[in-house]
Order: structure tokens, then sequence, then C-alpha cells
């Protein structure tokens, strides 16, 4: 098995025609090997949300390539690319995006439901593991508490259980913690980094050179191209004059 996960070379995604021609990313390259943490930093219209939905099978390019663990997922279809998100991609959204109605415990269920059903677990296994997650990110306690009972913190770490539990090789993480507290930021970074030290592959936005800090490498956009892709922290950014 190559150890580089994500390839993506010569990616573009246009929007519009003629004199209203976007390039929303414009000839991007980059490759992200397996257990990697790395943030990408950029201004607002830099290419970084385009780039994200790409990555996370939510869109397609334009041109160019894009291979997630060795298959090519640039030209799927709409069904083969949520097959493709449901087995190999976790989402953790600034946002949280959890279930108001579900308690903990089935909102962290619900990627598994997803599955083709010679890998969907049974009933009781999806509850064991769904308690499990919630346990490993400190939350073994509020099992049943809906969205409203928890804190900002609390609901991001129910999204990153949920984002583990069909043990994806990749984590995409998008302003993970745009709106939380800076306790609250904290305690979801040292998770993150927890899970970072046990091999797990992230893939992180953020606009913040503090949280950024906590990767071991920072991809700069600007402008729809990549202007640098460093292991030196998000100075470079600020360098380049990516950093808002």
């Amino acid at each position: 098995m190559s150890n580089t996960l994500i390839s993506v070379r010569n990616l573009t995604r246009t929007y519009g025609c003629g004199d209203a021609l976007l390039h929303a990313l414009d000839g991007v390259d980059l490759d992200v090997q397996r257990g990697e943490f790395v943030a990408i930093m950029g201004p607002s219209g830099s290419g970084k949300s385009t780039l994200m939905n790409i990555l996370g099978c939510l869109d397609r390019p334009t041109s160019g390539t894009y291979t997630l663990d060795g298959e090519d997922v640039s030209e799927l279809s709409r069904a083969e690319l949520a097959d493709v998100r449901n087995r190999k991609i976790g989402f953790v959204f600034q946002s949280f995006n959890l279930l108001p109605r579900l308690p903990a415990y089935k909102n962290v269920m619900l990627p598994m439901l997803y599955l083709r059903d010679g890998d969907r677990p049974d009933a009781e296994t999806r509850i064991e593991r769904a308690i499990a997650a919630l346990d490993a990110v400190g939350l073994g306690d509020r099992l049943e508490h809906h969205p409203n009972q928890l804190s900002g913190g609390q609901q991001q770490r129910v999204a990153i259980a949920r984002a583990l539990i069909n043990q994806p090789p990749l984590i995409l993480a998008d302003e993970p913690t745009g709106n939380l507290d800076s306790r609250s930021s904290e305690e979801i970074m040292a998770l993150i980094g927890d899970l970072h030290a046990q091999g797990v592959t992230i893939l992180m936005v953020t606009h913040d050179p503090a949280i950024a800090a906590h990767a071991e490498r920072v991809t700069c956009l600007r402008d729809g191209k990549v202007v640098s892709d460093g292991r030196t922290g998000a100075g470079d950014c600020q360098e380049q004059g990516a950093e808002p």
C-alpha cells in the first residue's frame, strides 16, 4: 500500500462562463501522506472551501485528478462519491451538524446506517460502537443528552466521535474551533492532536494561525493556487500574505 493517502494533480474548479468565469482553484498540486496533520490556510476567496469540498468528495473538479487512498475519484458519479465519503472520510464541521432530535449516541451511529448492506453492523453492534466512540472522547456519561443539552465543546466531541465511527483513513475538519471559546478550542485541538498521535490523517481548514500551529504542515492558498506548502507552521502563510 502506498503511503500517499491524497494525491491531487493540476486540479481546477471553475464557475460561470465567459467574462464571468471564476477560477476557484487554478492548477493545485497537493500530496498528503498517511498519518500527516495538514492545515490549510488562506484569505476569503482563496479556494480553501472549494478544495475542501473536492477533497471531501462533496464536489468534483472541472479538470485535473484526485486520487484518494489509491482510488481516482475525480470522475465518479454522485452515488459513487457518496459511498467513498462514507467509507473513507470523517467530517468535523464548525457548526457541528448534529441532528437536534437525536441523543448523542444516535448522532454518532448515523454514518454506520449508510454503509452498504454487507458492511453495515447489526443494531446491537452499532450501539456498542457508538458508546465506545463517545467514551473515547470523554462523553461516556452524556450518551442520552441531546445537542441542546451539551456545551459547544461537547457537541464538537460528539461530532468527532461520529467522524471516527466508520474508522475512515481521513478526517476533514473545517474550522473545527470556529464556534468555540478559547478553553473549548484548546480541548478540541488536544483531542485532535491525540488522534494524530494515534496515526489518524487529518486535513484541517482554519483561518487562525494559533490553531494551524498544531499541525505539522501548513498549506497556504491564494487566488486558487498553492503559494506555500511547508512544515514550518503558519508563519509561511503570513509571510506570503495569505492570512487575512
